[in-house]
């Protein structure tokens, strides 16, 4: 938002805020993040003086293409990545399609918040949950079928991929829809929207022709944010994806952590080979565009106004309906698992319910959950808090959105975690911070303050220029203004961008993995940690309190603005 009339020191004032967050930002996001890829660049050279290792030597690389697997494991995170974004990216362009200017997409939208809510490890261990042998699905065919056993078949963990494609593409379409929306909001797309409407064009053509060319530079960085975490995903490659070989992030992520120290070298090979082949496959997109942009643009000067709407809007109804009724399904599983006592093969219920694994103290998920509240609590105040500067320096200096500083905020989301996490360990370690609770705050601010940003930067700047140029006029300054006159406006929006701030820091879980070094336990790390093998009663109870503290998260931002402004909104219906 930027308005009139401000003052040479006001400007002055802004330049200076603006300065100081930047410094902030490279200091404390942007530089960690490139000295990490630095000390993991290092050892994938072979040299790591920690373990005696002094390079530069090709030896790490030998031992990686010595891996049994490794070629699989390439072809399984391109596949899997790729397939993931090109399905969620065409489902939610498909919704959008189907459903634009009609009643029911805010409905939908409001249906699909509780995915955007879910971890990605809880969603996931849901969906194992649900989809495995002895999961739910099975349990409802296995009595027209005569199944007394679980099935021999491999619908989790399945060497293709599959399940773990799924899984992405239930929790990665929500948010590329939500992205989409926000962009066909512009003034620009809605006029030539009612032009194309006024000349016949069906939604099928409509949409192709006109909609995507004009939204996809708008949605550009989240789709390429999307297929960079499909590419280099843990925790769900972990608990749906295969494991013998596994996907590159998931076999560099065991090296790593692995107790011979020397698999730190091939470690971090396969971690700058992962950043290599997602920035590739970035550059690939961006040459692909420019290779379309001209036979499109004669495809769409055609003039053609038909295409097959009616099947396209069916189809993707259908898509949107599983996907909200496999969520919805896999979140209740996790919830009844976490209550069951007895549950043999193929009851569909529980025989009998026990509160044991909620009330025994062994499984320790009192701690882990004040662990992750605290983490992801400390981590959006600060996250929150420089988002604002960032957004104030903004309006005083009178800058407008410039797209360096868009790539500097979604850098983190771009790059593979793998690859500068174990970096990153190791400058924590070197400044005194490695291994605690101070080092997992920091890590989780890479990845909750861009998402943060990316969610309070349009309410932001759209708030309307004349409130603040009104408290000017009557005298209040800068400061003033900002508390008694931006951030009441924008409470609604700063509590949802504070909400999304911290399901994101409940979901990260290689940052606690690596910067905490096995002493930070939360229920992400938990969680995924117990379902390779443990007790569903108890991975239930994980899942579910991992599920429970984003919704809660959610709600309070829902709630506490109506609370807070109760009277101001019975004044309004009384006039």
């Amino acid at each position: 938002m930027i308005y009139p009339g401000a003052t040479k020191a006001e400007r002055r004032e802004g330049r200076a805020i603006r300065v100081v967050v930047i410094a902030i930002v490279f200091l404390a996001l942007v530089l960690p993040i490139l000295a990490g890829i630095m000390e993991t660049a290092m050892a994938a050279l072979g040299n790591l003086a920690a373990i005696g290792a002094t390079g530069p030597s090709l030896v790490p690389l030998r031992m990686v293409l010595d891996l049994p697997g490794i070629g699989t494991s390439i072809f399984l995170s391109l596949w899997t990545g790729v397939a993931a974004t090109a399905c969620s990216s065409a489902i939610a362009v498909g919704i959008a399609a189907a459903l634009h200017g009609k009643t029911g997409l805010g409905r939908l939208q409001g249906r699909l918040s509780p995915i955007l809510a879910t971890p990605h490890a809880a969603l996931a261990i849901g969906l194992a949950f649900l989809l495995a042998p002895s999961g739910w699905i099975a349990r409802l065919v296995a009595t027209g079928l005569g199944w007394t056993t679980p099935p021999d078949l491999a619908t989790v963990h399945d060497p293709l991929g599959l399940a773990l494609i799924l899984g992405l593409v239930i929790k990665e379409t929500p948010f590329l829809l939500l992205v989409l929306l926000g962009a066909i909001g512009q003034d620009a797309i809605r006029l030539n929207l009612r032009s194309a409407r006024t000349l016949g064009y069906s939604t099928f053509a409509l949409w192709l022709k006109i909609v995507l060319p004009l939204a996809y530079p708008l949605i550009r960085l989240p789709v390429f944010a999307v297929l960079a975490f499909s590419l280099s995903v843990v925790d769900m490659a972990i608990i749906l994806g295969p494991s013998n070989p596994p996907t590159l992030s998931v076999l560099g992520t065991r090296l790593f952590l692995s107790a011979d120290a020397q698999q730190i070298l091939p470690a971090s090979v396969i971690a700058i080979l992962q950043a290599m082949l997602v920035m590739s496959l970035l550059g690939f997109c961006l040459i692909a565009e420019r290779a379309i942009a001209h036979p499109g643009l004669r495809w769409a000067e055609q003039g053609r106004r038909g295409g097959p709407s009616a099947c396209a809007s069916l189809l993707v109804r259908g898509a949107c309906m599983l996907l909200v009724l496999l969520t919805g399904l896999a979140l209740l599983l996790l919830l009844v698992w976490s209550f069951a006592w007895r549950w043999t093969f193929p009851q569909l219920m529980p025989e009998s319910w026990s509160l044991s694994a909620w009330m025994e103290p062994a499984t320790g998920w009192a701690g882990a959950a004040l662990a992750t509240f605290s983490v992801a609590g400390a981590s959006t105040i600060l996250s929150l808090a420089l988002a604002i500067l960032w957004l104030e320096g903004e309006d005083c200096g009178h800058f407008s959105r410039a797209r360096w500083a868009e790539l500097l905020i979604y850098l983190p989301l771009l790059l593979p975690q793998l690859a500068f996490l174990y970096g990153l360990n190791v400058v924590a370690l070197r400044l005194g911070i490695g291994g605690g609770l101070l080092s997992v705050i920091w890590a989780h601010c890479l990845f909750v303050f861009p998402y943060i940003m990316v969610a309070l930067s349009d309410p932001w700047r759209a708030l309307d220029p004349r409130l603040s140029k009104a408290a000017a006029a009557l005298g209040a300054g800068q400061v003033r203004r900002l508390v008694s006159v931006k951030l009441p406006c924008l409470l609604g929006p700063i509590l949802t961008a504070a909400a999304i701030g911290f399901a994101v820091s409940v979901a990260q879980y290689l940052p606690t993995l690596f910067l905490g070094a096995g002493r930070v336990a939360t229920l992400t790390t938990e969680a995924v940690t117990l379902s390779s093998g443990s007790d569903r009663r108890i991975v239930g109870v994980f899942a579910v309190l991992q599920a429970v503290l984003p919704f809660l998260a959610y709600l309070t931002a829902l709630a506490l603005p109506a609370v807070l402004f109760r009277n101001r909104r019975g004044l309004r219906m009384a006039r």
